[in-house]
């Protein structure tokens, strides 16, 4: 038992206990005085380090998917180069902030070490380019060009080159197979800008700073498919840069790939034959003006008449796309912009207008129908036509009697419809119109489509123009001013022209009618509105889309899209003028202005349609017309200053039919030769693993001319370009 008293034993307990209480107190005053500090007097400090803990992420960009003919041939797909990147995470890391490694990179890529150098800044805004405008987390290219054997020294010599790495990327190119350039169709591609990237966040296809993006044609239609998915991955990373873990992996999924209804084969046929018309006409004599033509551009589109797919479509000038991969150079983008480059960007297909000439005469035939008048009718076709003090002649000044509304399709005769529409003018009411005037030829040509865009799937088409009352008087509103600032009665023709806009522009003249009816004066068209017509009275009436994407294909080749052909609407005409607007087409080609251009052409077999058409520009020559049909395709085909329509493009088109359905110049059909005798319906065969079958096309050859000159006319005889229509 122990001798201390109880007291004492007490006393020292409540000692400790005081003690223990006074460290508990100590350690709770230290820990509080802590806090006060950490959250109180520097917590905006430890905040604001707290924000740059924060996470960052690195972009493996996805595949882009391929575009490819209706045979599966690639227009537009990847090829595999050497691509030398640079962390600069990792160079940061060292001392010297990576320059020595930077240097002997230069040395190696046998570039500048201030080239390679520039290559790896950060862009803002006083930094000038080169400069990396992406995320500084991810690999920034150095270039896309490197050899095998500069590649393996960077691999090979790892420790001198810490943070470098030479890997195979894939990257953009345009194959242009057989030749088969299809620039225009196809569009280009170019980084995705700042603006573009905030726009899209919130969007189910947000862009990502390392995206290429589609800035024309098919590129940028389907540039949702084929841009695919980017992989990501995210790092967390301190206030200083330093990597301190991985949050989380997203794989890249591939882009689909778009299968369109271009056939590589008909568009190097079609890109060859548009190129050589347009030389052809340089050579030929424009009669009125004693000068060679100029044929400064053109454009061709080769259409299926049943469903509005394009199987071709070429225009000139035209251009490499392959010029803008990597970023395009200062000397490639000042020719393709200037002002001599003639705009080869431009897709004259669908977005060159012009007057339509006489293959708009479809059109006045079948309003001419619709306003009461008999389509086997007799109608005077004079060599001129008086209005008041003004005549208007038929092209060369030729008469064919009296002739029904067929015969006037086939020979072209100008001066029947100028007495149709002129009387259709007076029935209106002349200069003093009724309220509400029939309009029968404005009328009709809004139903056949014109005047608004057809809905192909490209970028950028215009509508074109009817100039009809609306129009005559927006025009008026809008240039009054000036014409009553620049007119003179007495003037020169411009002043004078400008003195009466001033007075009565915005009335719809008995001239303006009957230059209309033939489709000159401000009417403008397009291409591939032409072709989508003629389509239509092939087909019986039904105007369809015109598209070129015919299907989406998942990068794994699992999911297949089918995009349908889809109608916009019907030619307003009954089946019986159909029927005979169709048999004066026949006519055109085998006894009317295009018969000299269809020589021993199967007729019988191969059913063919075509109207031709010569459109006066006022200050420019004559551009050149030629719309056809057969049961199977639609061609169109136009050359500005080019001269005639058959004289210009016809020799071209018969070229185009010939390769289609496997024709020799003597028109003697070999099933063997034919490109696509009927329009190709199945897709192209698809593996298992998704790689779609690809086959191999050669360059186009021409047939040679037949013994008797059938298809060389344009080259063989003086002035032939200078023929009617």
């Amino acid at each position: 038992m122990s001798n201390i008293p109880e007291t004492g034993r007490t006393q020292r307990v409540q000692i400790r206990l005081v003690v223990i209480q006074v460290l508990v107190l100590s350690l709770l005053l230290t820990l509080g005085g802590r806090l006060w500090y950490l959250q109180i007097r520097n917590g905006q400090e430890y905040t604001d380090e707290a924000k740059n803990n924060h996470v960052q992420q690195v972009v493996q960009p996805a595949v882009r998917g391929s575009i490819l003919d209706a045979r599966g041939v690639p227009l537009a797909d990847n090829e595999t180069r050497l691509v030398v990147s640079a962390s600069r995470t990792e160079l940061m890391k060292m001392k010297d902030d990576g320059v020595a490694v930077l240097t002997r990179l230069a040395d190696v890529l046998d570039m500048k070490p201030k080239d390679v150098q520039d290559k790896v800044r950060l862009c803002d805004a006083k930094t000038p380019q080169p400069c990396w405008n992406g995320s500084p987390y991810q690999p920034i290219p150095v270039t896309d060009e490197a050899t095998t054997q500069q590649a393996l020294t960077i691999r090979e010599r790892a420790e001198d080159f810490p943070g470098i790495t030479a890997e195979p990327t894939a990257v953009r190119r345009y194959a242009a197979p057989g030749k088969a350039n299809t620039a225009q169709v196809l569009g280009y591609l170019s980084p995705v800008t700042d603006e573009e990237v905030t726009k899209a966040q919130d969007t189910d296809s947000p862009y990502l700073r390392s995206d290429q993006v589609g800035r024309s044609g098919l590129e940028r239609t389907y540039d949702k498919e084929l841009r695919g998915k980017a992989g990501v991955t995210r790092y967390e990373v301190d206030n200083l840069g330093r990597v301190i873990g991985q949050a989380q992996n997203d794989e890249a999924e591939p882009g689909a790939s778009v299968v369109t209804s271009i056939d590589a084969r008909v568009q190097a046929v079609a890109e060859y034959e548009l190129n050589k018309a347009m030389e052809t006409a340089r050579k030929e004599m424009d009669r009125n003006t004693n000068e060679l033509y100029k044929a400064d551009s053109g454009a061709v589109v080769v259409m299926e008449a049943k469903t509005g797919r394009i199987v071709s479509m070429a225009s000139l000038p035209t251009y490499d796309p392959n010029a803008w991969i990597g970023g395009i150079s200062a000397k490639d983008y000042a020719k393709l912009t200037g002002k001599k480059s003639n705009f080869p960007l431009l897709n004259r297909a669908i977005q060159g207008t012009a007057a339509p000439g006489s293959i708009f005469k479809v059109i006045s035939s079948t309003a001419a129908v619709n306003a009461g008048y008999d389509f086997d009718g007799n109608y005077p076709c004079p060599s001129s036509y008086s209005i008041g003090g003004q005549v208007f002649k038929n092209f060369e000044s030729q008469g064919y009697g009296s002739i029904n509304l067929g015969r006037a399709l086939e020979v072209s005769c100008d001066t029947v419809y100028y007495g149709l529409a002129h009387k259709e003018w007076a029935k209106d009411g002349g200069n003093k119109p009724k309220k509400n005037p029939a309009d029968w030829f404005y009328k009709t040509a809004h139903q056949f489509g014109l005047g608004k865009e057809t809905g192909i799937d490209l970028p950028n088409e215009v509508a074109g123009r009817v100039p009809d009352r609306k129009w005559k008087q927006d025009f008026y509103d809008a240039n009054k001013a000036a014409w009553c600032k620049q007119g003179k009665k007495d003037g020169t023709y411009v002043e004078k022209i400008a003195y009466e806009g001033c007075l009565e522009g915005n009335k719809m003249r008995a001239g303006d009618s009957v230059n209309y009816s033939i489709g000159q004066g401000d009417t403008l068209v397009t291409p591939i509105q032409m072709a989508t017509i003629y389509a239509a009275i092939s087909n019986g009436g039904t105007l369809y889309d015109p598209t070129v994407g015919k299907a989406i294909v998942s990068g794994d080749g699992k999911t297949v899209q089918e995009i349908e052909p889809q109608a916009h609407g019907k030619l307003p005409f009954k089946g019986d003028t159909r029927d005979k607007i169709d048999d004066a087409l026949a006519g055109v080609a085998t006894r009317g202005s295009a018969a000299w251009r269809f020589g021993g052409w199967p007729q019988d077999k191969i059913p063919m349609h075509a109207k031709t058409g010569t459109a006066e520009v006022y200050g420019k020559q004559t551009t050149s017309w030629f719309a056809t049909y057969t049961k199977d395709y639609s061609i169109v085909m136009t050359i500005s200053q080019g001269g005639t329509g058959s004289g210009a493009s016809g020799p071209a088109v018969r070229n185009i039919y010939n390769a289609l359905y496997g024709l020799d110049a003597e028109g003697k059909q070999d099933l063997k030769k034919a490109l696509l005798p009927k329009p190709q319906k199945a897709l192209p065969t698809i593996k298992p693993d998704g790689q779609i079958v690809s086959p191999k096309i050669k360059p186009y050859v021409p047939e040679p001319p037949a013994e008797d000159g059938t298809q060389a006319l344009a080259g063989a005889l003086p002035g032939t370009l200078g023929r009617r229509d």
